[in-house]
């Protein structure tokens, strides 16, 4: 009896040491010795995919220009927000490169350039990560002279992203009371940089009294974030 209580309990611990080892991923051979597990394949690491990637400009330290305690950073977040919104509402998938009141600097440490070029190169390389059809940069222009007022919308020299920039310019010309035309220019490193239609959307002048009312208002805000939004889904609809 004291026999069979003991081949019971060789085989009851055989079993569970078969079942650890299966559960460790190894296996016996045919000869009993020890066989370690099959390489696994990575799974790679990938963001989803989105149709427009919009860029609230500065943020953290960065606050861009300011007027009277009030700073650029702020109303580009507000606008992106209310973009975000709109364009979801529409049921166009969108992504904010930031949320908050946050530097995207922080977020490249390993990059040995300056603060000001490691906030550019992780606005650029997001657009890598997550593809996205066209890539729309939120700003607020400055000038000391007093006539410059409206909306420019800067874009890269190219044609879809040309057609990009006129459906915006207009629907905030039209906004705004102004007849201004979209520039193209290779100077800006973030349009310079992005591989997909792009263009910086300088909505509004805050030295300006009239702009600065719109720029600052909620309300002004949202019909802004609309005019955006307008231009945006009139090019989907002729885009190639």
């Amino acid at each position: 009896m004291a026999r069979i209580r003991i081949l019971r309990f060789v085989r009851r611990g055989a079993a569970v040491a078969g079942i650890a080892l299966l559960l460790s991923g190894w296996s016996r051979d045919d000869d009993g010795s020890r066989r370690p597990p099959p390489p696994v394949s990575p799974i790679p690491h990938t963001l989803p995919s989105t149709d427009v990637l919009i860029d609230a400009g500065h943020g953290g330290i960065d606050s861009g220009t300011y007027w009277n305690g009030v700073h650029e950073k702020d109303i580009n977040l507000a606008i992106s927000r209310k973009l975000y919104l709109i364009l979801r509402s529409h049921g166009v998938s969108a992504a904010l490169n930031r949320t908050g009141d946050y530097a995207l600097s922080d977020d490249n440490r390993w990059h040995r350039a300056s603060r000001h070029n490691r906030d550019l190169s992780q606005r650029g390389g997001l657009s890598d990560e997550i593809r996205p059809d066209i890539f729309v940069s939120i700003h607020v222009n400055w000038s000391p002279r007093r006539k410059n007022r409206g909306p420019l919308v800067i874009h890269q020299n190219e044609g879809r992203s040309a057609l990009l920039a006129a459906f915006i310019q207009d629907g905030l010309n039209r906004l705004q009371n102004t007849r201004k035309l979209p520039m193209s220019s290779r100077k800006y490193y973030v349009l310079n940089r992005v591989r997909v239609p792009s263009v910086i959307v300088e909505t509004a002048y805050l030295s300006d009294p009239r702009d600065r009312e719109l720029l600052t208002s909620p309300r002004g805000q949202t019909r802004i974030a609309m005019a955006i939004a307008e231009g945006i889904l009139a090019y989907r609809c002729v885009a190639p």
